[in-house]
């Protein structure tokens, strides 16, 4: 997986639904998109998400629906906590992931708890250990903070192994047994709990 290939893109904002297609392969879709610079800035359902311009290889527009008339603008909805799908899928963007990658993740690792502490001592969505947060400068206790470390920790993996041809498995049995276990085996680990993990995400993530 190639996420960082250059490439020229054009700056028009979509009047339509678009589909942001990675140089990974993977899509996002988006409501509309400005670039700004060095990064593009998407329009999605959760908000406004940036993305690098170089991680972008095309953009596909939906065939064009025209608006229904415009209504009166609503009043402004008070601030709210985000919940934890829109955690989850806002860090996935950020790290140029789909966020059904990182969701199927997070529900393996905790079920979606954000207080979910493993015997080994794992912590919260994405279950990082002490080490691992303190790594990626995160509180493993804040969900947002723990969301976008696992999910940057995941794109990290996904990149160490981008020549690989079996990339997403290895990156995940590392997620689950360490990336050491990974290349000392130079594969998915003999570990019944890694490779029950790894099928487990790869069939979520499939659906």
């Amino acid at each position: 997986m190639k996420l960082f290939l250059s490439l020229v893109l054009f700056s028009i904002a979509a009047h339509a639904g678009e589909y942001i297609v990675l140089s990974n392969g993977f899509r996002i879709h988006a409501d509309s998109h400005v670039i700004d610079g060095a990064v593009i800035r998407l329009q999605i359902s959760q908000g406004a998400v940036e993305i690098p311009a170089n991680s972008v290889a095309t953009i596909e527009i939906e065939d064009y629906t025209p608006p229904p008339p415009p209504a009166a603008a609503p009043a402004p909805e008070p601030q709210r906590e985000l919940t934890t799908q829109e955690l989850i899928t806002r860090a996935a963007i950020h790290n140029g992931l789909p966020p059904e990658i990182v969701r199927s993740v997070a529900k393996a690792e905790s079920g979606y708890h954000v207080d979910a502490v493993s015997p080994k001592g794992a912590i919260g969505l994405m279950q990082l250990m002490p080490g691992t947060a303190a790594a990626l400068n995160a509180d493993p206790h804040d969900p947002a903070q723990n969301v976008e470390a696992g999910a940057r920790y995941l794109r990290d993996l996904l990149l160490k192994y981008e020549n690989d041809p079996h990339q997403v498995s290895k990156a995940l049995a590392a997620y689950n047994a360490g990336p050491g276990a990974v290349d000392k085996y130079k594969g998915i680990p003999p570990y019944r709990e890694t490779i029950d993990y790894v099928n487990r995400v790869l069939k979520d993530y499939q659906k």
